[in-house]
Parts: C-alpha cells; sequence; structure tokens
C-alpha cells in the first residue's frame, strides 16, 4: 500500500497532474455542468494522443541522447540540441500543452481552456528557471543554442 506521502508526491509530479488527474477533472467538470452527459468531438482525441506520445517519445530521445533523468532534478549530462530539439527548446512540455488543447476539445470544454491557460503560463515561468539552470551547466553552448532555437515555436518567442 502506498503511504500519504509518497502518494501526494506522485499526484505532484507534472505528467501526473496533466495526463491523469486533468482529464479526470474535465471530465467530472463538464459532466456535473451538462447534468450527466459528455460532448465529445473525436478530432480532441487526436490532439491528445499527439501531446502524450510527444511528452513521452521527446523524453526517451532526450534520456538517450543527454543522460540525466525524466526532468531536472537529474539534469542532463550533455546538451541536447538535435532531433525534436532543433524545432523548440520546450517539447517535452509543448506536449503537456498540446494534451490541454486536447482536453478543450474533446470535452469541447472552456474548463479545459481556463486549465490550459494556467499551466501555459506556469510551464513559461518553469521553463525560465530550467533555462537559468541549462545556461549556468552549458554556459555558451546553451546560450548560442537559444540564440538559434526557438522557445516554445518555430518563429515565435
Amino acid at each position: 500500500m502506498i503511504g500519504k506521502p509518497a502518494l501526494l508526491r506522485l499526484l505532484a509530479r507534472t505528467p501526473v497532474r496533466t495526463f491523469v488527474l486533468a482529464p479526470i477533472a474535465v471530465a467530472a467538470f463538464e459532466f456535473a455542468r451538462r447534468g450527466g452527459s459528455l460532448a465529445f468531438d473525436p478530432l480532441g482525441v487526436l490532439l491528445l494522443a499527439w501531446g502524450y506520445l510527444q511528452y513521452r517519445l521527446v523524453g526517451r530521445y532526450r534520456i538517450a541522447r543527454g543522460g540525466g533523468g525524466p526532468g531536472l532534478e537529474v539534469p542532463p549530462e550533455r546538451l541536447v540540441t538535435s532531433g525534436p530539439y532543433r524545432f523548440t527548446r520546450n517539447p517535452m512540455y509543448l506536449g503537456h500543452l498540446i494534451f490541454f488543447v486536447g482536453l478543450a476539445v474533446t470535452f469541447r470544454s472552456y474548463f479545459a481552456v481556463a486549465l490550459l491557460i494556467g499551466h501555459a503560463v506556469w510551464f513559461d515561468r518553469r521553463v525560465r528557471g530550467d533555462e537559468a539552470r541549462l545556461a549556468a551547466r552549458f554556459g555558451t553552448e546553451y546560450t548560442d543554442y537559444m540564440g538559434r532555437v526557438r522557445r516554445w515555436l518555430p518563429g515565435l518567442a
């Protein structure tokens, strides 16, 4: 049996919040709001799958090439600038946000849109801290990379 502190640590993990708790919360909210029914748009399921797979596959890519752990608690040993990292500095976090778009579309949910906006702000703040740590760790190699590759989307700051 899992203890309370371990359960709280698990629930505090970003992937658990995004890919488990958020869908449950959105579905429950929309079910209650709509009086026991749910709107469902299959196009959203494609976005859900895209966001989740992007997060998982890019995470594996980064760990295989950069070492470290899945988060920055165990930082990478090498800077990864190839593959999806040649288009955006944060493809894993972007996968989370795509997933939230998928939740909004799937359930036609303004609540999911609110979660998306809140998480976009939170991830942007988190990224700025990550960038400072990576710049301290990798120096000019990282700051040069920052000059070449956008934080979120190609063509956007």
